[in-house]
């Protein structure tokens, strides 16, 4: 919310436009992956729960922000003195913020998985009556999935605070290029840009969608039990090819890769609009936060434009 994240080799940062216009700025290390989660197909899954967790908390943690920078000191002071809840009482702060995150991102998957999956086998499953082509019948699911999923981003898009975090896709999108061309990270270099890129996590999204729908066609159309069984099972594999496709979309630079990687680009139009020079300043103060060497020391508190320390602070509610 009113920030960016982005996510370097060494270290993850995230950048906040606080009320009083400030930029609060947050550095984290990242864990170390094993040996098997880098390997092909596996690293695809892996980055894909990785990318549910870590999203659910940079939310999370940007809406603290800016609720703690919002309020009046006496009633930051007042709200630090309300008795505990059952979860903290119970685990310890750490943990109970942990489990309610967990559960947010299992809820997630769970309404996700049932709308956009077997909500649409479901529906077609109607049709089977009327229909008795194995390969219409796949074909009309595949469509009404990606139709579902585009209309739910195009709604969603017409809310005031779902645009905002919009612009500020789009100032990160626009950051990303500029470093890669080499140009100095300035708001007047980034807004020279697209604000599409094709290793976006909307053009994974839209991969799923592609990858879901010929995969899903293999296992003809058996039994409705048998068919939301076979979805659910098939949900990694998925996953797994999507974010290979992804990652050589984004290393390859043909004529084959720019046709494959139209639809993403396209669906990206909905999920990214034109940022301001504010927006793109707090995306490129998050970009130079990860480009800091290793041993660069972790920040959180008020920063400048240039990502230096201003005023350290803590007011992360998981950290003890």
């Amino acid at each position: 919310m009113e920030g960016v994240m982005m996510r370097g080799p060494e270290r993850t940062a995230v950048a906040v436009r606080l009320p009083d216009n400030r930029i609060f700025l947050r550095t984290e290390k990242n864990p170390k992956r094993s040996q098997i989660a880098k390997l092909p197909f596996i690293r695809g899954i892996v980055s894909f729960v990785t990318s549910l967790f870590l999203g659910t908390k940079i939310l999370t943690y940007s809406a603290d922000v800016l609720e703690y920078f919002s309020e009046e000191e006496e009633d930051r002071e007042d709200t630090a003195e309300e008795k505990p809840g059952f979860l903290e009482r119970t685990f310890g702060k750490k943990a109970a913020w942990n489990i309610l995150m967990a559960g947010s991102v299992i809820v997630a998957i769970a309404l996700s998985i049932g709308v956009f999956v077997l909500l649409p086998t479901v529906v077609v499953n109607l049709l089977s009556g009327v229909i008795k082509s194995v390969i219409l019948l796949n074909l009309i699911e595949g469509c009404l999935r990606i139709a579902m999923f585009i209309a739910y981003i195009a709604a969603i898009s017409n809310m005031k605070d779902i645009r905002r975090v919009f612009e500020y896709h789009g100032a990160e999108h626009k950051t990303i290029h500029c470093f890669e061309n080499g140009k100095e990270l300035t708001p007047e270099n980034a807004k020279e840009f697209v604000r599409l890129h094709p290793r976006c996590g909307t053009s994974f999204l839209m991969f799923v969608m592609v990858i879901s729908l010929i995969l899903f066609s293999l296992c003809g159309w058996p039994d409705l039990t048998m068919r939301i069984a076979s979805r659910l099972l098939l949900i990694p594999v998925v996953a797994a090819v999507s974010f290979e496709i992804l990652q050589w979309a984004g290393r390859s630079n043909n004529r084959f890769v720019e046709i494959v990687s139209v639809p993403g680009l396209l669906l990206q139009k909905l999920t990214t609009r034109e940022p301001d020079a504010s927006e793109l300043e707090v995306a490129i103060v998050s970009m130079k936060a990860v480009l800091v060497p290793p041993e660069t020391p972790l920040f959180e508190g008020i920063t400048n434009t240039d990502a230096e320390p201003v005023e350290a602070m803590t007011i992360d509610r998981d950290a003890e």
